[in-house]
């Protein structure tokens, strides 16, 4: 095929490459049967090309940045998604990023699915990738979100405890595995309960598994609004009231952004907290929901 070693264990991180219709990490070993599927890039698509992509800046200095990620925005790389990413808006503001560990992820430190908003600390040498990824590793670091959610959540606050794995037929998706599943740990608190059937809750993870708040959210029934993957797609929404129906006008994504983001600075090793504001399309919601609160 004309491909060097370094070239395909490009296109195999970037999820170019499955087996048996899995991702796998560079080091697996085929085995006999397995069916191999590669996606090429074209060869005048380079994987990593500074572009003018836009998000909000909370905060930079030698060592790291501190961005708010719209909604939307793709974070590396990947299949069907070559350009317009949040990597190569980094590589356009900022050349000096760090190189540890994956190098066609240059800064992630940790990532945020493409319709979830909010806050990312982004490393700009490999000493600080090093830094930050073991308070990730080891959960030192504090993560809080907000999200909007179907139904009146009765209980206050409450902590999730249910182990996540890969859906044992939808391999694309996760779900809740009491057997098989690796620790997950979800914590909640109710912010406002609407009277149309909606709640706002403030959420802290205990761990970092894919898909965490929407599966856990969803196994308890109160799937995240917006999420059509765990939650209710258009289908159910039009079956509803005029009034929700207007709704469905306002959710164009999971309403779900990650808040805050606290960690140990790598270099003052003080603790330091940063906070994204809402994105528009949920804070318009929000204050739709309010407005049309019923006695």
């Amino acid at each position: 095929m004309g491909l060097s070693r370094a070239r395909i264990q490009d296109l195999i991180t970037i999820g170019a490459v499955t087996v048996n219709g899995e991702r796998k990490k560079p080091s697996y070993q085929p085995k006999p049967g397995d069916r191999i599927k590669i996606s090429f890039l074209p060869k005048s698509v380079p994987l990593e090309v500074p572009e003018n992509v836009e998000f909000g800046l909370l905060y930079e200095d030698n060592s790291i940045l501190v961005i708010n990620k719209p909604p939307g925005l793709v974070i590396h790389p990947s299949t069907g998604h070559y350009t317009g990413t949040l990597v190569q808006g980094l590589l356009y503001k900022c050349r000096n990023l760090s190189s540890f560990g994956d190098p066609i992820r240059p800064g992630i430190v940790h990532r945020l699915d493409k319709d979830t908003s909010g806050v990312m600390v982004v490393a700009k040498s490999d000493e600080a990738h090093d830094f930050l990824a073991n308070q990730f590793k080891r959960r030192e670091v504090k993560k809080r979100y907000l999200t909007l959610v179907h139904g009146n959540v009765e209980d206050k606050k409450r902590i999730i405890d249910f182990p996540i794995s890969r859906h044992p037929v939808k391999r694309k998706e996760m779900s809740v595995s009491l057997l098989k599943g690796r620790p997950a740990m979800t914590e909640w608190e109710v912010i406002s309960v609407f009277s149309l059937g909606f709640s706002l809750l403030r959420i802290s993870l205990h761990t970092g598994r894919t898909h965490q708040i929407r599966v856990h959210m969803a196994y308890m029934g109160y799937p995240v609004v917006g999420d059509i993957v765990y939650g209710y797609g258009k289908r159910w929404w039009k079956q509803k009231t005029l009034i929700m129906k207007e709704i469905l006008t306002l959710v164009k994504r999971q309403m779900l952004h990650a808040e805050l983001l606290g960690f140990i600075h790598p270099d003052s090793l003080k603790y330091v907290e940063f906070e994204a504001p809402l994105p528009t399309d949920m804070d318009c919601l929000l204050k739709w929901l309010n407005k049309n609160q019923t006695a």
